[in-house]
């Protein structure tokens, strides 16, 4: 005869508890439900269970009101009545913040997808993340966004040539209403970081090549990037967020740093290896027709923390600046890439707000045309903004900022129901004058200057043409 274990029993264990262990308990539960209603709902921390965040927190909510209603009935002496009193007022509280919460971020997105000057005006610099294709052709046709992230999440079930299928119809649209073409971003790096593989054959990270006959680094590396060009191409993708010119870390960053790993990801620690690497794989990339992207500006080398989670400063000396910005501007001004900027902060240049947001990063130093500015007049982009190093600081201020500081595209690829919120306080922010005007209209025309050249597009005219959808 089997024995029951206490194991068996642990789910009853509850209602053995003394009445005010289980007030303890429950109140325990309630403050962590308001927590999460009042500050995390709709975070990017809970998206995985996105689905059933509203169900469970209005569960909760009600379920307790009807319980703490029960007792409060049942009970005489007002002493007696104080505790599910005031459960129930607590929980009446997180109904509330809930069902106000989620009419918030509805009325947010009805805002976004009625469209109008400022939502497209703002729209053209958000680059995004997706659930579904279905979600983006209204935000295509209608100019509310400049471009799509494509990655293994949203791709579950494509193939190679159903994807391009959806890009191309996406492009195609995009015409039809006489808007410039999507940009069509990736995450494929090589190595740890082959956001479409197995969909793409993956591939060894850049620091592979350096192993060979150092003379032909620069003709193994073009051969990379156009190999991997070629594929990311015929998918329809014109954008690469790669390479990572970060200089390769002394050592790992430890507990501390969970998602970023760029001692798997960096070339190497000598500046002039990446630089020769990174071009020549960038020229390669180009040649096939995919643009590629330098990251992550100001370099996350000597980081010793991780941007995806907290705020990270960092120092330099004059001398550890100058190795690890090499590669950032040699490479964009040999081969054109864009950049995207990090959200680590450099106290001693703007003490106020991360790289991706710095104003005076941005408009003193990279952009300024003499003295010690680079003249840098490429696409600047930032990192995801659901990152957890501005994330906090609230979505929709740090993309009103950085569009502020001159940046041109606005990544929101991790959660997409972030994009709403951003796009609805950078318009809000725009109409009031909390965006620079000219600045923003000088980053327009970046943009538009982009699609004037020969950039690949993901939809070839002649197609349009013959289909009779060519607008003009």
């Amino acid at each position: 005869m089997m024995h029951s274990t206490p194991s068996r029993f642990a789910a009853l264990r509850f209602f053995r508890l003394a009445a005010w262990q289980k007030a303890i308990l429950v109140w325990i539960m309630l403050a962590a439900l308001l927590v999460i209603a009042a500050r995390y709902f709709k975070h990017p921390m809970s998206y995985f269970w996105r689905g059933a965040e509203m169900p469970v927190l209005l569960l909760a909510a009600i379920g307790g009101a009807y319980f703490a209603y029960r007792t409060l009935r049942a009970r005489a002496h007002w002493r007696d009545r104080l505790e599910p009193g005031l459960r129930l007022a607590a929980c009446l509280l997180l109904l509330c913040l809930a069902a106000g919460q989620e009419g918030w971020y509805r009325w947010q997105k009805f805002q976004v997808l009625r469209s109008g000057v400022a939502m497209e005006r703002m729209g053209r610099h958000f680059v995004v993340g997706f659930r579904s294709f279905d979600d983006l052709h209204a935000l295509a046709e209608r100019g509310l966004i400049g471009g799509i992230y494509v990655t293994r999440r949203n791709l579950r079930g494509e193939t190679v040539q159903s994807l391009r299928r959806r890009i191309d119809a996406l492009q195609a649209a995009r015409a039809r209403a006489g808007l410039p073409p999507l940009f069509v971003m990736a995450d494929q790096e090589g190595g740890a970081v082959s956001h479409l593989s197995p969909l793409l054959e993956p591939m060894p990270p850049l620091a592979a090549l350096i192993a060979g006959d150092e003379e032909d680094l620069e003709a193994r590396a073009r051969d990379y990037g156009e190999r991997q060009g070629q594929a990311l191409a015929a998918l329809g993708i014109n954008m690469n967020l790669s390479p990572v010119v970060d200089l390769k870390p002394d050592k790992k960053g430890g507990w501390v740093d969970r998602h970023t790993l760029i001692e798997r990801r960096a070339i190497a620690a000598d500046p002039h290896i990446v630089t020769r690497v990174a071009t020549a794989y960038g020229a390669g990339l180009a040649a096939s027709g995919v643009q590629p992207v330098v990251k992550h500006f100001p370099g996350l080398g000597r980081v010793r923390g991780d941007t995806h989670l907290v705020e990270v400063s960092l120092t330099h000396t004059p001398a550890e600046r100058a190795a690890d910005w090499l590669p950032f501007r040699e490479v964009t001004a040999r081969t054109g890439a864009a950049m995207m900027l990090s959200h680590v902060r450099l106290p001693d240049i703007d003490p106020h707000a991360p790289a991706s947001l710095s104003r005076t990063l941005v408009q003193d130093i990279l952009r300024k045309k003499n003295g010690s500015g680079w003249n840098y007049q490429g696409i600047l982009m930032t990192d995801d903004l659901n990152m957890g190093a501005v994330y906090a600081e609230g979505i929709g201020r740090a993309a009103a900022a950085a569009l502020d500081a001159g940046v041109d595209l606005i990544l929101v690829s991790y959660d997409a129901d972030q994009y709403y919120r951003a796009l609805h306080a950078a318009a809000a922010a725009w109409r009031g004058g909390g965006i620079d005007a000219r600045r923003e209209i000088e980053s327009a025309k970046r943009l538009d200057r982009y699609w004037e050249k020969d950039h690949p597009i993901a939809v070839r005219p002649a197609d349009l043409a013959r289909t009779g959808e060519a607008r003009r």
